[in-house]
């Protein structure tokens, strides 16, 4: 009888453990599982909007306002700012032989989007265009003008008699992506070579004035269509310095 009592008794006590620990384990398992979700990510959209209630608010520091461009780019109605702006590094500032004090300081591109209570960030660029007081060879320094229309930046480079180029970029994918380029090359009142590409749809398109050597406006143009190689659009944020892009090549 003792030895009966003393075989229920271990049995209990097994089943018990062996219980214990199914109950640890169980709680265990439902520790692991049952983490919540981070919730960084359904934050980080809203955390990186920043709402500053005037454009000059965007200026980095080392910066200063060089021009403003007013329009809406992204059809909402309300009028957008583009901000251009310029360093003020001082060993930027050189005496020019013959021009006298020049300051060589780069320019940069700010665009900001009108959200009524103030403006939010829409792309930024502050190097990517020369200063206004580049050398021009034998002419002077190609004019730099931007303009917003129909929904559109156009950043336009006249360059005189020698002709213009101009990029179209537009606002979209939370920055402006280039869609388009034309460009003049002239001498004097005759056109040399006129190009354009769409971007979009790839194609390029140059009329070559086979009538050059004209001193009158007989222009005679040769047309030509090419598909371009690239692909992926190019944004307004990840141009280094527009001084360097050959588009035409493409």
């Amino acid at each position: 009888m003792i030895r009966n009592l003393l075989i229920t008794v271990l049995v209990l006590l097994f089943t018990g453990f062996s219980s214990c620990n199914k109950t640890k384990e169980k709680t265990a398992s439902s520790e692991v599982t049952e983490i919540p979700t981070v919730p960084e990510v359904f934050e980080t959209d809203t955390a990186s909007i920043e709402i500053k209630k005037k454009p000059e608010d965007f200026i980095p520091k080392g910066y200063v306002p060089f021009d403003t461009i007013k329009g809406d780019f992204n059809k909402d109605g309300r009028e957008d700012y583009i901000l251009i702006i310029k360093g003020t590094d001082k060993s930027k500032v050189i005496q020019h032989e013959y021009r006298g004090e020049l300051d060589r300081n780069r320019r940069g591109i700010i665009a900001l989007l009108n959200k009524n209570n103030g403006y939010e960030l829409a792309a930024k660029n502050y190097d990517c265009f020369s200063s206004e007081n580049e050398e021009g060879g034998v002419y002077y320094a190609p004019e730099l003008d931007f303009e917003i229309k129909d929904g559109k930046l156009y950043i336009n480079y006249a360059h005189g008699r020698y002709g213009y180029w101009q990029y179209t970029f537009r606002y979209q994918n939370s920055d402006f992506e280039l869609i388009g380029y034309d460009a003049s090359s002239n001498r004097g009142p005759i056109v040399l070579t006129e190009a354009s590409i769409n971007f979009l749809t790839r194609k390029k398109i140059v009329n070559h004035n086979i009538n050059e050597n004209t001193y009158d406006e007989d222009e005679v143009f040769e047309k030509s269509e090419s598909k371009i190689k690239r692909t992926k659009l190019l944004k307004l944020s990840e141009i280094k310095d527009f001084d360097e892009l050959h588009l035409s090549e493409e």
